[in-house]
């Protein structure tokens, strides 16, 4: 399906950019600690209205 060229490159990539992003957030880590606190909350939030919506399906199907 896929090239060995294009496997190779496909690999190279992600291990640069999971580097990169790595790297990147450990530069931002003091920032994000400051500034986005509390910020699992919303997550959270997130997560509990998907499932209430998931809820709301499996009840109004039957």
């Amino acid at each position: 399906m896929f090239t060995k060229g294009q496997l190779i490159f496909a690999v190279i990539f992600i291990i640069a950019f999971v580097t990169a992003m790595v790297i990147a957030y450990r530069k931002d880590k003091a920032l994000h600690q400051l500034f986005y606190k509390g910020n699992y909350k919303i997550l959270l939030a997130f997560f509990a209205f998907v499932l209430f919506l998931f809820v709301i399906k499996f009840v109004t199907k039957h």
